[in-house]
């Protein structure tokens, strides 16, 4: 049975809750249950933000996270807060390019992303929340990567359209990362 449970975390403007929204979408897509809540601190760009994202193929009794199976951090204070939540068994893809500290604990898998160089390399930094979402969907297999990339056209607002190609290719650079 397919059952996750993911914290998106990082600062506000790191696109953590759109990253979030577009797994929800996908997981929609595919027929599975889908719960996405998002929060974030007083400031929107440069405050903390996270959501947590549900998808599971049966009924979700309740929408709080308090031991997620997978965490994705995109910068230090979420590392700290969010890694030793993390159930043991679990899966914690850290942003590399900004944290550069490593997962003490022996009990998780960890996937280290240069998201962020990444996302610079292809032309937009803002486009690290993508690039790790192509690394945490290729390493779940939760969704298809087809369906993340569908929903990116879906849902990516008009003003942001001439961003699709790039951010679909940045999709497929996080997955090949993996």
């Amino acid at each position: 049975m397919r059952h996750e449970e993911t914290i998106f975390a990082g600062f506000g403007g790191q696109g953590v809750l759109f990253a979030g929204q577009l797994l929800a979408y996908a997981g929609l897509a595919e027929g599975l249950q889908v719960t996405w809540i998002p929060s974030y601190g007083p400031e929107m760009r440069g405050g903390t933000a996270n959501c947590s994202v549900i998808l599971s193929e049966e009924e979700i009794g309740a929408p709080i996270i308090q031991r997620p199976t997978a965490a994705v951090v995109m910068n230090i204070p979420s590392m700290d807060k969010y890694e030793p939540l993390v159930k043991p068994g679990g899966l914690l893809v850290v942003n590399s390019s900004l944290i550069p500290a490593r997962s003490e604990r022996t009990d998780l898998r960890v996937l280290y992303v240069p998201a962020s160089d990444v996302a610079t390399e292809l032309g937009n930094s803002r486009m690290a929340n993508i690039v790790i979402l192509g690394a945490f969907v290729q390493a779940t297999g939760l969704v298809k990567l087809e369906t993340v990339a569908g929903q990116l056209a879906e849902h990516l607002s008009e003003r942001q359209r001439k961003w699709l190609a790039p951010n679909q290719t940045a999709l497929q650079r996080g997955a090949a990362l993996v």
